[in-house]
């Protein structure tokens, strides 16, 4: 009987997991913050952290299970938090900045991060993109926090204590922390960073409690300072205030920052938040995300699919921070990272253009175009005041990951139909950064007096991962030629450009049918292993970037030898066994790992290089392919779960492949007009674009089973091609899918539905 119970609580479970939700009208509410949060060093599950703010917020807010310092701030898997942190770390690898702590602590003046953290539990913790709340149990106390763009308010139920305290942890590598007991006040500054050398760098904050404290001692290291010590500037201070509580007894913090001055920090604290209480403010952030959510409406897929999709585009909003702010005059302004000054104009950081060029910056143009027409001001800003473009900005220049791919990010811009900045100055940053070499190797283009020379990075030259570089400078200047077009620039100039974007040919190898390094004498590496990771690539191997040809896949199907040479050559992707060889690192490292274990062969979706490569399926006369693996990833390797993602998530790019593929459409060649067709994964999909337009995405009889297209209209024409149109899209309309359970091996199958490739249309 027992049995038969739990297999009926099973099925309707199951039944009710499966149901269709069709109306999503508070989509915040479907987002799972801690999806993703359940990894580690060696095996990320999308290494991220249940982050409350607002979309693009200069500040994010997260609880701390980690140590000061380690990049794993929050792991599902722990067991205590340590105190709830203002963070801008973009990923754990780049790890964090402008961060400091703020922990409630009962009994004694624990302040330490051993001493005062605390157990707690799932069960007792409540994770929204707006709102958190946790039961610190060593402790008696809900936390609770919400927060604004530069500000923040935090709640903390206290039990009946004589003893009942707030710690301040201003980290150490420098800081400050002074307490002003008459206001109710705390101030200090941060000057811990990761990554890159900002010149003058401080976080500087104030927090007001509504409680007067009657203990107030500043402490520094683990010694805590004299009674009369309300003031310190050590490698590591930080402040102790403490009061009595009645139970239940609730203590509110008002906290901002500013990378500018305290004064700045004031400033927008009371812009921020002034006398709103924390239901206020709380609600305030709530409505912004659903603002922005709600420009993407899903319907008909199952709560799982729903709450997948909703976390995902949380993720795509998050990165880059704003880092500019609005003086007492009205002005944005921003501390410059390469100046220490305050500088006039827009400023954002925390995103490596080597993984976000390639499907989270074409989301922002079609879905948030007005966000990204800030972040190139922002980069005018990056390029004035330090001479260079950022590949990694953090908030300077951070020497990570390869390429030059701002081109693309600044291309795709303007060729998308952004106006409204100083696109010239823009241009000749492409062109600076492009020729030559900047003070960091992920700066400019390393190798590039080899590349201009040869048409490719050497591999015998001493200049690692040479191949990918190539490759992803040959990207680059397609994207400047593009731009060059445009702009109208001198024929030579254009001409140039247009001749470097064919280097990519120059690493093909006809004995393999891959990519491969070659030496500076013309003759390729060798010995030559393809399932070799790093060496010549980044972070992969020569069957993850044999495909990194965006701009020319028809280039590529010519090397390879035609269409079936090549469709085989995907299709081997998958066939072949998740076999390596790590000896470059010494070890496996963790995206090695994360393709080894998914079962989908050598396809890596974990990392950036392969994951446009299901899409080159529709480039060859079989699109259905493309329609039966991107539901498999969708299918497979995303869950709206703590082991969610099957690797790092990264800055928004692993989410937007998600949501752009949920839709029905990837930008394999984000500097093209074009999308690639996939398959719709919901019944319906709804786009408000900015412009007021919107984009119906209509498959009605889309399920598990039916995720092939039979046929495709348009505002009720046949619709042939394998590809959309940005500039049609923009314009609004209604695509129609008829979806079956069968390939239409028919439909898309001819070169004129082919999307766009350098070869065959210039």
């Amino acid at each position: 009987m027992k049995y038969i119970w739990s297999l009926i609580i099973f099925l309707i479970a199951t039944a009710v997991q499966a149901q269709q939700v069709n109306k999503v009208t508070d989509p915040a509410e479907w987002v799972n913050p801690l999806m993703g949060t359940d990894s580690k060093p060696d095996l990320s599950n999308g290494n991220t952290y249940p982050a409350v703010g607002v979309p693009w917020g200069m500040n994010y807010w997260s609880a701390q299970t980690g140590t000061m310092g380690n990049g794993w701030m929050y792991q599902y898997a722990a067991d205590k938090i340590r105190g709830f942190k203002q963070t801008h770390q973009p990923s754990p690898w780049m790890n964090d900045y402008g961060q400091f702590a703020i922990m409630p602590v009962t009994g004694k003046t624990k302040f330490t991060q051993e001493d005062r953290a605390s157990w707690f539990s799932h069960k007792a913790e409540v994770v929204k993109p707006y709102y958190y709340s946790v039961y610190l149990a060593d402790h008696d106390v809900t936390a609770e926090m919400t927060t604004t763009e530069r500000a923040a308010q935090f709640q903390f139920s206290y039990p009946k204590s004589d003893s009942s305290f707030i710690v301040i942890d201003a980290l150490d590598r420098g800081s400050y922390i002074r307490i002003i007991p008459q206001q109710n006040k705390i101030i200090g500054y941060t000057t811990r960073n990761a990554r890159s050398k900002p010149v003058n760098f401080k976080n500087y904050f104030v927090i007001y409690t509504d409680k007067p404290f009657n203990i107030a001692r500043a402490w520094h290291g683990k010694t805590l300072a004299g009674a009369d010590s309300l003031e310190i500037t050590n490698n590591h201070a930080g402040a102790i205030i403490g009061f009595k509580t009645a139970k239940g007894e609730k203590v509110h913090l008002r906290v901002a920052s500013s990378l500018i001055s305290f004064e700045q920090a004031e400033l927008n604290l009371q812009r921020e938040v002034g006398d709103d209480s924390f239901e206020a403010t709380k609600q305030k952030a709530h409505i912004a995300w659903n603002k922005v959510l709600s420009r993407i409406q899903v319907e008909g897929g199952t709560a799982d699919q729903t709450r997948t999709f909703y976390s995902c585009l949380y993720r795509t909003v998050m990165f880059p921070n704003k880092l500019y702010e609005v003086d007492a005059k009205g002005k944005v302004v921003h501390y410059s990272p390469y100046t220490g000054k305050t500088m006039p104009g827009y400023k954002f950081a925390g995103t490596g253009f080597w993984d976000t060029f390639r499907a989270l910056y074409p989301f922002l143009n079609l879905v948030y175009p007005s966000i990204n027409k800030e972040m190139q001001q922002g980069l005018i800003s990056d390029y004035t005041e330090g001479g260079w473009l950022p590949e990694w900005s953090s908030p300077g220049y951070a020497d990570i990951m390869v390429g030059n791919n701002s081109a693309s990010v600044v291309a795709e811009a303007y060729l998308k139909g952004l106006r409204g900045y100083d696109i010239n100055k823009l241009y000749e940053a492409l062109q600076h950064g492009a020729n030559n070499e900047g003070p960091v190797t992920a700066t400019g283009r390393y190798g590039v007096k080899y590349y201009n020379e040869l048409g490719y990075v050497p591999y015998d030259v001493k200049i690692n991962e040479s191949a990918a570089r190539t490759l992803e400078y040959a990207y680059d200047d397609f994207a400047i030629y593009q731009l060059a077009k445009a702009l109208n620039r001198p024929a030579s100039e254009v001409e140039l450009y247009k001749t470097r974007s064919q280097n990519y040919r120059k690493l093909f190898d006809p004995a393999t049918g891959l990519m491969r390094g070659k030496n500076r004498d013309g003759s390729f590496q060798s010995p030559f292993n393809p399932l070799k990771w790093g060496d010549a690539f980044t972070e992969g191997n020569s069957w993850h970037y044999s495909w990194s040809v965006f701009h020319d896949v028809q280039g590529l199907i010519n090397l390879m030898g035609g269409e079936r040479k090549f469709t085989s050559k995907l299709d081997s992707v998958f066939s072949l066994p998740p076999v390596f060889d790590d000896s470059y690192y010494g070890g496996v490292i963790h995206e090695i790992r994360e393709m080894q274990i998914m079962n989908m062969g050598q396809y890596a979706h974990g990392n950036q290089p392969i994951q446009h490569m299901i899409y080159l399926y529709n480039y060859a006369g079989q699109p259905w392919k493309t329609q039966y693996w991107a539901r498999e990833v969708m299918n497979r390797l995303y869950k709206p779960t703590p082991d969610g993602y099957c690797g790092d998530e990264d800055n928004g790019q692993t989410s937007a492949w998600y949501v752009f593929s949920a839709m029905g459409f990837y930008p394999v060649c984000p500097v093209s007009d074009q999308y690639v067709l996939g398959a719709p994964l919901f019944k319906k999909v709804t786009l408000t674009l900015e412009n007021g337009k919107t984009v119906v995405i209509s498959s009605p009889q889309n399920s598990d089973a039916n995720r092939y297209i039979n046929n495709l209209t348009f505002n009720g024409k046949p619709y042939t091609y394998n590809w959309l149109s940005h500039q049609t899209l923009l314009k609004g309309g209604v695509l129609h899918f008829k979806m079956q359970s069968v390939p239409n091996k028919i439909r898309g199958n001819r070169q004129t539905d082919y999307p766009f490739s350098m070869s065959n249309k210039q």
